[in-house]
């Protein structure tokens, strides 16, 4: 049942008005079972003064392109109730002359544009409205004896709307339904959703959740779960192997659903999840159609079901099912789209949105986390509305050619258009090695300030979260990940990887930056301290590579890799020999990953540093007092040292490596591979000859 999560302490203590329509619209999206992401409308109607202080009757609507769930008072728009009532007379109204109509309505033209169900709020004669999409409610709407079963549940208290698209017909047609219906306390929109109202802010939203709890009340009282579509057929595998299919799968996924733009991808294996795709009816059920409109921009109008049995087969199986499944569904979407296109459309991206396999779970796509998410959530609220209508009767959805219509609505692709221009590096993962550090952490906000999602590696694990919780309270959730790693150990390196694939579907770019660094006379070098170097820096740069190499190969989408040297990769440094020795090493093994890689379409570069000492933990080691003790001077003059031996006389920091790197992982150097850039100042000793 749905939880009343109304406070009257917090309501009273709110301005009348605005923030009161803002508290309830936060209440009714934060529960996603009673409201979509992106879906529903709120309004209130009340008494403003305009610009010369005269008092108008104003509606305060949702604005497009909103989130109930965080939408705030700027998400709203007001608009003159005496310009808008006067519509109702029309016969018809189309999209188009509507939205222009409405833009001359606004009390403030800096607000948003209104949401496409202004006139439904409009008019109805009641002071607050809130439209929902409750899953209870849909699956009432979205089964084929929806009508009969809603009479059982609410008598003669509501109105039952055929299915219409929403704008001025399907408002009209509400607003005569409710008036020729003095009885009428809720209006059902076929295959849509829910309409209720009430004198005050607090009566709105609890009649939208009394009125949810009777049809949830109705459907739980009759559902037997281990009927729910068709019985099981399937069992799930645990949640190890699970993990370990998927961390092998996704990269597949990812590479086969990026041949237009890179998408990112997230999976769920929740109980509600497994249940559908381990059912025996999932195949067909799921192929019927979108359960809500508002569903068919993020999850297109069926998903990608993959006919494989977790049982008998094994994971290369799955693996060329998932490659010839995403390759026919998106053939059939293009077949689709060119069945039903009108003039002037522009095919989206044709791969699925969402991808369900038996005892796995659900896998979606995206262009970032975030969307991907989104895909995700409307498909659970798709399952629990397919669960609900065919525990009443059969599940019905719109036809193809309305369902594109919806897909392909300029009104709803408003919304997308809304949405912040992508980045250099959007739809990318970057994968930073010793993230945690100057150069590493300062890399990884600049990616992730380009549009990259990152991973920040790092055996210092405290390090890396708080720089991801910084990212992430910046620029959003899970916009990067911390991990703990140890570059010198394989099987830390591949489960590093195998968690990138889990979060993200794979890895567009690394950087090759974790490091350390000792100083001893050559004669004075143990066998200890040549190691450590070694392990460190040469084979933790070989065993990152190497698993990077295999991640981007399996997607099939080419892929940056950015070695972090030194100078002293060129410049053979004085009492260094462990340390210079390896950091040539690095970039000849940069070289020849550029000359495997090219085929791939795998670039990599090296960047060759000096003397960056800002917020370094290998300056903060004994580095600096061994450094300094080679060129007989204090450990406090090393900044100046170093800035008077480059020919600029500067100092390099943090910002000036990170932007490097970008440059090499960008498309600015998309045919440069195999290249050394120094960013030392100029030191003569290093230069490349």
């Amino acid at each position: 049942m749905v939880q009343s999560l109304w406070n009257k302490e917090t309501a009273s203590d709110l301005p009348q008005g605005l923030e009161q329509l803002v508290y309830r619209s936060n209440l009714i999206g934060s529960d996603r079972s009673v409201c979509n992401w992106g879906g529903g409308n709120t309004s209130m109607k009340t008494i403003e003064k305009d610009f010369r202080g005269r008092e108008v009757e104003v509606m305060w609507v949702k604005g497009s392109g909103s989130d109930l769930a965080t939408m705030k008072a700027q998400n709203f728009t007001g608009l003159r109730l005496e310009d808008i009532r006067p519509l109702i007379e029309r016969d018809e109204m189309p999209d188009e002359e509507m939205v222009a109509y409405l833009a001359h309505c606004m009390i403030d033209s800096k607000h948003p544009r209104a949401s496409i169900e202004t006139l439904l709020h409009a008019f109805l004669p009641f002071k607050h409205v809130d439209h929902t999409h409750p899953d209870a409610i849909i699956s009432l709407c979205c089964a084929d004896n929806g009508k009969q079963i809603a009479e059982k549940i609410y008598g003669n208290r509501f109105v039952w709307v055929p299915y219409v698209r929403p704008g001025f017909t399907l408002s009209k047609m509400i607003a005569e339904g409710v008036k020729n219906n003095p009885n009428a306390e809720l209006v059902l929109m076929e295959k849509h959703g829910l309409v209720v109202w009430g004198d005050t802010a607090e009566e709105s939203y609890e009649k939208t959740i009394s009125i949810i709890n009777e049809a949830e009340q109705y459907i739980g009282s009759i559902v037997e779960e281990e009927k729910v579509f068709g019985g099981q057929k399937f069992d799930s595998l645990s949640p190890e192997d699970r993990k370990k299919v998927l961390a092998q799968v996704m990269p597949v996924i990812r590479g086969a659903v990026s041949d237009e733009k890179k998408m990112l991808l997230t999976y769920d294996d929740t109980e509600d999840v497994l249940q559908f795709v381990n059912s025996s009816d999932a195949p067909q059920l799921s192929q019927i159609g979108a359960a809500c409109p508002d569903h068919l921009v993020h999850t297109k109008r069926t998903p990608l079901f993959i006919d494989w049995n977790p049982q008998t087969e094994d994971i290369t199986s799955l693996i060329e099912k998932v490659k010839t499944g995403i390759e026919s569904f998106k053939a059939g979407y293009k077949a689709y789209f060119e069945r039903n296109k009108n003039e002037g459309d522009q095919i989206s991206e044709a791969a699925p949105r969402v991808i369900l396999i038996p005892g796995i779970g659900m896998v979606n796509t995206g262009k970032n986390v975030a969307m991907s998410n989104v895909s995700g959530a409307l498909y659970h609220r798709a399952i629990a509305i397919m669960k609900g209508s065919t525990t009443l009767g059969s599940f019905v959805s719109l036809n193809e050619n309305e369902s594109y219509n919806v897909e392909y609505w300029p009104l709803e692709l408003y919304k997308l258009s809304l949405a912040p221009a992508e980045s250099e590096f959007s739809r990318q993962v970057a994968f930073v090695t010793g993230g945690a550090g100057g150069i590493g952490s300062e890399t990884c906000r600049q990616f992730v300030e380009e549009g990259a999602h990152v991973v920040i590696a790092d055996l210092n694990i405290e390090g890396a979260e708080k720089v991801a919780v910084e990212i992430n309270e910046k620029y959003g959730e899970r916009r990067a990940i911390a991990v703990k790693m140890d570059v010198t150990s394989e099987e830390a390196v591949q489960a590093a990887f195998e968690q990138t694939a889990l979060t993200y579907g794979g890895v567009d770019i690394i950087v090759n930056n974790a490091g350390l660094a000792t100083s001893s006379p050559f004669d004075e070098t143990s066998l200890k301290e040549w190691n450590l170097n070694m392990n460190v820096l040469g084979t933790g740069y070989f065993l990152v590579a190497r698993e990077a190499f295999k991640q981007m190969k399996t997607q099939g989408v080419g892929g940056n890799m950015v070695f972090i040297g030194s100078k002293n990769s060129v410049y053979a440094g004085k009492n260094a020999a462990a340390y210079s020795s390896v950091k040539a090493m690095e970039t000849h093994l940069a070289r020849c990953i550029a000359a495997e890689g090219g085929a791939f379409g795998i670039r990599v570069n090296s960047v060759l540093p000096d003397a960056v000492l800002q917020g370094s933990a290998i300056w903060g080691s004994s580095w600096r007092e061994e450094r300094a003790a080679a060129y007989g001077i204090h450990p406090d003059q090393l900044e100046e040292h170093y800035r008077k031996r480059t020919t600029l006389l500067v100092n390099i920091y943090p910002k000036d490596i990170a932007q490097s790197i970008l440059f090499f992982a960008s498309s600015k150097s998309d045919r440069t591979t195999g290249c050394m850039l120094t960013v030392d100042g100029g030191v003569p000793a290093a230069f490349t000859r």
